[in-house]
């Protein structure tokens, strides 16, 4: 493989949450297309992760990141401090075990794991890591159709659909609260759609191969832009 070229205009981006899936598969379409990526997962030692930097030395840092532990992200920020991203997005997410249970039948823990996991923990990551962020970069997080109260018509997956709406209510007055002092920063909630992961099961009717060079395409596009946008991967809005 010829050796990549790498300038102060090189893009880069700090993506968290890749040790599976469209998390990992992003970061591979993310040194593909000559970013420069850092990319956090609980487990350094994740070995699809270390296979990929083997093949991108040059482009690839692996940080080690539990979104859940505070303290884990202000010691990344303070190891990252003297770096600007273009880009921020957050990759994470989880389900219930019995994605059918109502609201009032989850257990009291798996209903804060999921709150936790799916809306609290990414804003807080963002928080954290913001500064790092060029003015006029992206702030991304993953999101869902799910997510959409407007879409909702059919219901089931409560509990999950909860903690996504959450999430954009969450993403919807950080994007207000901090685009006052960065009018050029671009703000995003991405819906994939469903798709052949561990998260989506293997009923999903789209793979990773289809969906991750959509999902990169919005993100690159999104960076050129400014303000607060629910997009699916085609880069259609997605009401509210």
């Amino acid at each position: 493989m010829p050796k990549a070229k790498f300038s102060s205009i090189t893009p880069h981006v700090l993506l968290v949450g890749t040790s599976r899936g469209i998390g990992l598969s992003m970061t591979e379409e993310f040194l593909k297309r000559n970013w420069l990526v850092t990319a956090t997962v609980r487990n350094t030692d994740n070995i699809k992760l270390k296979k990929l930097s083997e093949q991108y030395p040059e482009s690839l840092t692996i940080e080690k990141l539990d979104i859940t532990n505070v303290s884990q992200a202000n010691i990344l920020y303070k190891n990252l401090i003297n770096q600007k991203f273009d880009v921020l997005f957050v990759n994470t997410g989880t389900a219930n075990k019995n994605q059918n249970e109502t609201i009032s039948e989850v257990s009291t823990e798996e209903f804060i794991h999921l709150m936790v996991t799916n809306a609290l923990a990414p804003m807080r990551t963002i928080n954290v890591m913001q500064d790092l962020v060029k003015p006029n970069g992206l702030i991304g997080v993953m999101s869902s159709g799910q997510g959409s109260i407007s879409n909702n018509n059919i219901g089931g997956k409560e509990v999950y659909r909860g903690t996504k709406a959450a999430l954009n209510q969450y993403m919807r007055s950080y994007a207000i609260r901090e685009g006052e002092k960065y009018p050029q920063r671009s703000f995003l909630l991405l819906a994939p759609g469903w798709i052949r992961t561990e998260l989506g099961g293997n009923n999903a009717p789209f793979s990773l191969e289809e969906t991750i060079p959509n999902i990169v395409n919005i993100i690159e596009e999104s960076n050129k832009g400014s303000g607060l946008h629910f997009l699916d991967r085609f880069g259609k809005t997605i009401p509210w």
